[in-house]
């Protein structure tokens, strides 16, 4: 059973989330905490296999005009690293506001986000992924 998998990449932290096999809905998975960094690509690589990933969709961040910043740049380091990693097909995908919108979405669940920061990050994934599923449609 295929699925896509997200990523919101952070340099502290990469939220995961997972779509269904049918690729209709998104759902926040985990995050790994980046700490050394052939640990957390060994756990990023045991992900992949274990959900059965067909393509990832990495959350491209750009600025609220729509230009490059250094995150940017940083988030192309990663992409080509994960291409020499990884023979899956890897999709940039828009991200703007992701952040903010999973803060709120786990407010309005009554969740704090202040010390839930992974919660932050996998929401943002699985809010980008779905914004990707649906404009496949």
């Amino acid at each position: 059973m295929a699925r896509i998998l997200g990523i919101d990449y952070g340099e502290r932290r990469i939220g995961l989330a997972v779509s269904d096999p049918t690729y209709l809905i998104a759902q926040p998975l985990t995050t790994i905490i980046r700490r050394d960094s052939e640990v957390w690509w060994n756990e990023l690589a045991a992900i992949i296999a274990e959900q059965e990933v067909e393509a990832i969709v990495v959350g491209y961040p750009r600025t609220l005009k729509g230009s490059a910043s250094h995150q940017t740049q940083v988030v192309d380091q990663f992409i080509t690293r994960l291409q020499e990693r990884e023979s899956l097909p890897i999709y940039r995908f828009d991200e703007r506001l992701t952040s903010v919108a999973a803060r709120r979405a786990l407010q309005q669940q009554g969740i704090k986000t202040g010390h839930r920061k992974e919660a932050v990050d996998r929401t943002a994934a699985a809010l980008m992924l779905q914004d990707y599923l649906d404009s496949q449609r």
